[in-house]
């Protein structure tokens, strides 16, 4: 799958250097070099996944998880302010102007645009089971594009290829509606290796389909007032039934620095530090003093920490996935040698204390002291590209454990059965070697949806389903309004396209 991001990085480096926008449009492609190899197919769609990739692992994730309160980014001493855009994500109180929100517009219909682009292209190519087979994976990244932006923005358009026009804004369950039609037409028609193997990790397959399908049922409610969790449980019983997905022994190994194709992750954001952007974890999240214990080519930018009330769900004992934070004092390796930090050891504190309350600024660290606990989840890489500062492990979008704790949360919502919904969710815990239960309760799932999917892009999108996106987290007084569980169309796009009105409470 590397090879995708390579040629979609080296085509994106060719039409960068065009810069005169009123020329007419000209294919290169003609009826003799239409693509009719599987090689050929690659090439011809590789842009898609590389757009992808590149934009989920900073703004996307960001407008997911700094919303939350899983993640946040103080000012510290002045450093990370950036005129609020941070600040304004934890504390709810974002405008249609804000850079992330618009980053995020753009990614999204960036990417619908270019599936279309690939779309037409390959309609063009001789007809064969390869053709029908790359047609059904560039619809489905397209309708995983529009699940995104839907969930973001609700009320959106539904564009199409070839025309100058200005689309039409649709209506949330008028773009729920194409997602769901899109991967119920085209999901039997996707590949579906027993388990998602090299050939086809971080390309979509019939499992990535019916886990969009499970996503989407699941937040129906949410998206157009009607509850969907029995569908949702058709498609968490399809994955489970007919392939033979499995979870890994070894949590970690999902976020190591050569995690790839294994028997859970259904769909992954694939990056390689050399020709792609897009993880950035380490840089944004370590301290500048843990360099030399990860042996890393850089220094991080000490950003991005979790809050202490998040923290305190990982308390189970024995549970592995304890283990993916950073807290207190630091040492080397060795266990012993102390991580010094100025006239300190470094000493990662749970309690992030303000010196300026309206900027959110720690202040200078003193004695030691770096404000908020970090994440080492998506393990720091010794090889990341030090001019970059992108890393290599890749970023599961979709995995097994994620439709089994979705099957149990739609079990208990239906009134289903409780043995049922405790088998699947004791799967998840006894892999991570933490305590089975014998009663279950929604309160229960969330947290464990926490602990398990931490820093992986879905908190927003489950304190929503919950009913929690509004609470009192942080700097956060919470009771910001239900106009808050969608963002604002951004400013720039109203004035580009008359057709687009505003969101409630804009």
């Amino acid at each position: 799958m590397k090879k995708y991001i390579a040629a979609a990085f080296l085509a994106t480096l060719s039409l960068g250097a065009c810069t005169k926008l009123d020329v007419d449009v000209e294919s290169q492609l003609t009826n003799g070099n239409f693509p009719a190899t599987p090689d050929a197919f690659v090439a011809a769609t590789g842009t898609v996944y590389q757009k992808f990739n590149a934009g989920f692992g900073v703004d996307i994730w960001r407008m997911y998880e700094l919303t939350s309160e899983e993640v946040i980014i103080t000012a510290r001493n002045g450093g990370y302010y950036d005129q609020g855009r941070y600040q304004t994500l934890h504390k709810h109180n974002w405008a249609p102007d804000h850079p992330i929100i618009l980053s995020a517009w753009q990614w999204g219909y960036a990417g619908i645009s270019d599936c279309n682009r690939v779309l037409n292209i390959l309609e063009k190519s001789v007809d064969s089971p390869t053709k029908t087979q790359f047609l059904n994976e560039i619809r489905a990244m397209r309708a995983l594009y529009y699940l995104y932006v839907m969930d973001m923005f609700g009320n959106v358009p539904i564009t199409s290829f070839g025309t100058a026009e200005s689309p039409k804004q649709s209506t949330r369950a008028e773009v729920f509606s194409y997602i769901e039609k899109e991967l119920l037409a085209i999901s039997e028609g996707l590949s579906a290796p027993a388990t998602v193997t090299a050939e086809f990790y971080g390309r979509p397959t019939k499992w990535m389909a019916y886990a969009m399908l499970q996503k989407l049922y699941m937040n129906a409610e949410q998206y157009i007032g009607k509850a969907m969790y029995t569908e949702a449980n058709v498609y968490a019983d399809k994955i489970i039934n007919g392939s033979s997905m499995t979870l890994v022994g070894d949590y970690n190994s999902l976020f190591a620095v050569n995690n790839g194709a294994n028997t859970e992750t259904i769909f992954a954001a694939i990056y390689d530090a050399n020709y792609s952007g897009g993880n950035a974890m380490t840089r944004f999240t370590l301290h500048s003093a843990l360099r030399a214990k990860y042996n890393l080519p850089f220094s991080p930018s000490n950003a991005q920490c979790t809050l202490k009330e998040f923290y305190a769900l990982f308390n189970l004992t024995n549970d592995v996935r304890n283990a993916s934070w950073l807290v207190g004092k630091q040492f080397l390796n060795d266990g012993t040698t102390p991580i010094m930090n100025g006239s300190g050891q470094l000493d990662f504190t749970a309690d992030i204390i303000l010196t300026n309350q309206e900027t959110m600024d720690v202040g200078p660290e003193v004695n030691g002291v770096s404000r908020g606990i970090r994440s080492i989840k998506f393990y720091p890489d010794p090889n990341t590209n030090s001019s970059t500062r992108f890393q290599n492990n890749d970023m599961p979008i979709f995995r097994l454990a994620d439709v089994y704790l979705l099957k149990a949360e739609a079990l208990l919502r239906t009134g289903g059965s409780l043995t049922e919904a405790l088998k699947w969710f004791n799967k998840v815990r006894v892999r991570v070697k933490a305590p089975e239960v014998t009663t279950l309760t929604l309160d229960q799932i969330l947290d464990e949806r926490g602990r398990e999917l931490a820093w992986e892009g879905w908190r927003r999108n489950d304190l929503i389903r919950f009913g929690k996106y509004q609470g009192k987290w942080g700097f956060k007084n919470g009771g910001e309004g239900a106009s808050r569980d969608i963002f604002p169309i951004p400013a720039t796009e109203l004035v580009l396209n008359k057709n687009l009105k505003q969101n409630t409470g804009y």
